[in-house]
């Protein structure tokens, strides 16, 4: 027997019992096929594509264009005739920011343009500025001490000895029959789990680490894209904080690869490099909160229960955020699209949410599911204070709302352009005979597979954390992390046209089918609260 066979007969044994306990499922084929025809026939992905990705661009949580991009998709749901299409505020959120203009080059020992990018709630240069360049590498505040009175007036070439290998594997990839069979197969969870006071360690020492360069007076900082990438390929974040009052005040980039590597070696070589920078960026305080996109296809006779589904808006800076997350924004438009199209009569109320504020910690869903679902009690430790607590366990019980009782279920999409082959159950093993009768219209399209596992890094964690069904989709992952997430390479040529109409579809279909249930889809407990890490050690 090979693996995807056993693979399914053990997912049939073990969900067998669990569907004697439901009534059968029976799909509604003849608006599904409805669906299909619309979805696919009459589609407007692409059109929201552009508008999105091409005519506003990237969407950096507190930019002017994340503002610009939650003023357009309220007006598109407007337009599609949706109910109580608005902003609703979260936060507060700190400092926006925005990138208007870098250039970089080499000056000494040639003459040579540099592929660079700006780093996110950095300053710029306040003009073009000229330096030296020094390498820097800096594991640990130990290493502070090998630098200190070197660095004044210098351009910091930042990082580990890297190498610029040749791509050997193919960059885009579709999950494969045994791919799926073994996401389908669950994993039981490590005991090597995150751990958040590591991360918060690290947020420290990138603070220490700022710090330092601004003591030193370093004229900028430039580190390179990691290994991963090549030809061009630049990924990029953040180089400082977002938080009022912790800006960073030396400028930071980030560089292609193959360029940082030459100014290593000519360095390496006791080579003067000189290099000139002009970054123009630009700080904005005058909203500290940020905002979701909120709309309804109100319901029935159960209109005051709920289906959501959403996506995040926001994106990193570097592209215009195409498959980060500008995908699972236009494919969620596109399916309520769908079904206000099809002038369809939902029994339960179906609410899209586009967030903002994914990308610094699923802030924004978490806004929005603290202000009406459940929360967990704040929380005083340092990086702690004022940021939500929601998916930190140690904070303490979730106390619901009377809301959260209302909510059959959200969906969600955030992994790209590829196709839907199937459904992460985040451990609520009651919905496989759902979702089994409702993954079989689909099976021609490529949507065969039911897996246990949690998957995790959006917004449905949000959702999950206050015990409402929330799922994310298994989707194929093309060039998603060779290419595209988080890169300059995240534009609107790398969106796949018919796989973002057969995401709409399926997400259209579902969506329809959890609204007409006679019951909510079933749910599983609440996770309960963890000891403090600190509390544990002692504990020991």
């Amino acid at each position: 027997m090979n693996r995807a066979v056993r693979t399914v007969s053990i997912l049939v044994f073990i969900f067998s019992s669990v569907a004697l306990v439901f009534a059968q499922e029976k799909p509604d084929l003849e608006t599904i096929s409805r669906i299909r025809y619309e979805g696919f026939h009459n589609s407007q992905v692409m059109q929201f594509a552009t508008g999105l990705m091409d005519s506003i661009g990237e969407r950096l949580t507190g930019s002017p264009n994340m503002k610009r991009a939650n003023e357009w998709t309220r007006d598109q749901f407007t337009a599609m005739g949706l109910s109580n299409s608005h902003l609703e505020a979260w936060g507060p959120f700190g400092r926006g920011w925005a990138n208007q203009y870098v250039n970089v080059r080499m000056t000494s020992p040639d003459i040579a343009p540099l592929l660079v990018y700006a780093k996110a709630w950095t300053p710029g240069t306040n003009g073009a500025v000229s330096g030296k360049c020094i390498r820097v590498v800096i594991d640990d505040k130990k290493d502070f001490d090998k630098y200190k009175g070197k660095l004044a007036g210098m351009i910091v070439i930042a990082g580990a000895d890297i190498e610029a290998n040749p791509i050997t594997e193919a960059p885009s990839k579709r999950l494969s029959d045994d791919d799926l069979a073994k996401i389908a197969d669950y994993s039981i969870a490590s005991e090597h789990a995150f751990r958040f006071a590591d991360y918060l360690k690290r947020q420290q020492f990138v603070k220490e680490l700022n710090q330092f360069f601004a003591d030193e007076k370093v004229l900028a900082v430039i580190d390179h894209s990691r290994q991963t990438s090549g030809g061009g390929t630049v990924f990029v974040q953040s180089g400082g904080s977002y938080k009022t009052g912790e800006t960073t005040t030396v400028p930071q980039l980030t560089m292609a690869l193959e360029h940082w590597t030459r100014i290593a070696r000519l360095l390496q070589q006791k080579k003067d490099v000189t290099l000139e920078l002009n970054v123009n960026n630009t700080f904005y305080d005058d909203d500290p909160m940020q905002y979701d996109t909120i709309a309804e296809i109100p319901g029935t006779d159960k209109k005051d229960e709920v289906v959501m589904l959403g996506a995040h808006l926001d994106s990193w800076h570097a592209g215009t955020g195409a498959t980060d997350n500008g995908a699972g924004t236009i494919v969620m438009m596109e399916a309520m699209r769908i079904l206000k199209a099809l002038d369809v009569k939902p029994r339960r109320t179906i609410r899209i949410g586009l967030w903002s504020g994914e990308e610094e910690g699923l802030l924004g869903s978490q806004g929005y599911v603290e202000h009406h679902f459940g929360s967990r009690p704040p929380m005083d430790e340092p990086g702690m204070k004022g940021v939500p607590t929601l998916l930190r366990r140690e904070a303490g019980a979730v106390t619901v709302k009377p809301e959260q009782a209302k909510v059959s279920a959200y969906f969600n999409v955030d992994n790209g352009t590829g196709k839907i082959r199937g459904i992460y159950l985040q451990e609520n093993a009651a919905v496989a005979p759902i979702f089994e009768a409702w993954i079989k219209p689909f099976r021609d399209l490529g949507m065969t597979t039911m897996t246990m596992r949690n998957t995790g890094g959006t917004d449905h964690l949000s959702f999950d954390a206050v015990g409402i069904p929330g799922f994310q989709f298994i989707q194929d992952p093309l060039e998603y992390e060779t290419r595209t997430h988080h890169s300059n390479m995240d534009v609107y040529d790398r969106l796949q046209p018919d796989d973002l109409k057969q995401i709409s579809v399926i997400v259209a279909s579902f969506v329809y089918e959890a609204a007409q249930r006679d019951q909510m889809l079933p749910r599983k407990p609440i996770e309960g609260p963890l000891p403090r890490e600190e509390e544990k050690k002692d504990g020991q």
